[in-house]
């Protein structure tokens, strides 16, 4: 059996998929939230859960929800504390269970963080993307960057642990503009940054533009080196990468949900387009649901599809050399049933990719900008 499942990490995903706009750089599955009824799509999720209850008859206890989108925070506070009972009703929480919530600057102010602590919620993650207006503009934003301000001073003095998102590496981006944003970010004292360099995807707006020759994306050269100045920044301010992307400032502040991913445990999606994994009966199986919201009404329920040993395998090793905590080889050896070469684990190290610490592999700054790359170099077959 493959040393992947609930024995590390049991999570729920939640994918809300409206939003009041759709950001030119968005590759989710979302859909313009005016005019939307949502009380249909709401009863879709809740009864999604259900099934799913009655597939997993001997999970553990949740350890995590995460409700994402799209625009979860546009959800009245009831709504998310019904989908949190139900979640707790059929599965059971852990008593220190993560529950995040997505959350637009400006919904911060119309869904005040007291309702939303008492529907359940202990954690937010405030998409704020940029802390220069222009650049919210071209990156199809709502709001400015005083309301993204005020909206993490609102929102802390409800939430000790919260995440503020930003999309750095965007065209023609000095790194002067990037340390300064960073700065700006650190300096309002975030226990967590999530922090993605931008992907021009080839059905957004942007990646239209793009093939048209209107937007030219950052060289990877230049992406690198704000990647560098974003480890040492971080690093110097007491947030060091725990991650790829995200950064934390305690182990008490890293996402307990994306660990979850990262670890290969298990997790159920709900929710037009959501993914999610689970292992039954010595298999694991990926699930996806409809992705249009209409259908997915129509036909709540999803199938679970069965993963090979091959690519069951390729998924963990490709997750688990995100974290900086690094891979286990022990582990390694019982997904794949062989030991990784001991010469591609030695030209890592001479190359400065990788380095050994006890029975742990783990990137250095420059291995985790080529991490693919390096999980193909690993796997044995």
């Amino acid at each position: 059996m493959l040393a992947v499942g609930p024995e590390y990490g049991f999570g729920l995903y939640i994918h809300w998929p409206y939003c009041t706009r759709i950001c030119p750089y968005c590759d989710f599955n979302v859909y313009a939230a005016k005019d939307r009824e949502t009380e249909p799509l709401l009863e879709a999720v809740l009864s999604d859960l259900r099934a799913h209850r009655a597939r997993l008859p001997e999970h553990p206890n949740l350890q995590s929800i995460f409700l994402g989108g799209g625009t979860p925070s546009l959800l009245p506070a009831r709504d998310l504390a019904s989908i949190i009972d139900t979640a707790n009703d059929l599965f059971g929480l852990e008593a220190d269970a993560e529950i995040t919530l997505e959350a637009n600057p400006n919904n911060v102010f119309s869904h005040t963080p007291p309702d939303w602590t008492a529907a359940g919620i202990n954690r937010l993650s405030i998409g704020v993307q940029s802390f220069d207006d222009k650049a919210l503009n071209f990156l199809g934003r709502d709001h400015d960057t005083t309301i993204a301000r005020k909206a993490i001073t609102y929102a802390e003095q409800s939430f000790e642990n919260y995440s503020i998102d930003l999309i750095y590496a965007r065209p023609g981006q000095s790194p002067e503009a990037w340390a300064d944003e960073l700065t700006t970010a650190l300096d309002l004292g975030a226990p967590h940054l999530s922090l993605y360099e931008l992907t021009i995807e080839e059905r957004t707006a942007f990646g239209k533009r793009a093939a048209r020759g209107e937007l030219l994306p950052m060289p990877d050269d230049d992406q690198a080196d704000l990647y560098e100045i974003t480890q040492e920044i971080c690093e110097q301010r007491g947030l060091p990468a725990y991650e790829v992307s995200n950064h934390a400032r305690s182990d008490a502040h890293e996402s307990r949900h994306n660990h979850i991913y990262w670890a290969s445990g298990d997790w159920i999606g709900v929710g037009p387009g959501a993914h999610g994994r689970l292992t039954r009966d010595q298999t694991r199986y990926a699930t996806e649901a409809e992705r249009r919201p209409v259908d997915y009404i129509k036909h709540t329920g999803t199938a679970l599809a069965p993963l090979s040993e091959r690519e069951a395998a390729h998924e963990y090793l490709a997750m688990a050399l995100r974290p900086v905590a690094g891979l286990d080889l022990n582990r390694f050896e019982r997904v794949f049933g062989t030991a990784p070469s001991a010469h591609t684990i030695e030209t890592l190290v001479d190359n400065g990719h990788a380095q050994i610490e006890g029975s742990r592999l783990k990137l250095t700054r420059d291995g985790r900008l080529v991490a693919d790359y390096i999980a193909s170099l690993l796997a044995p077959y």
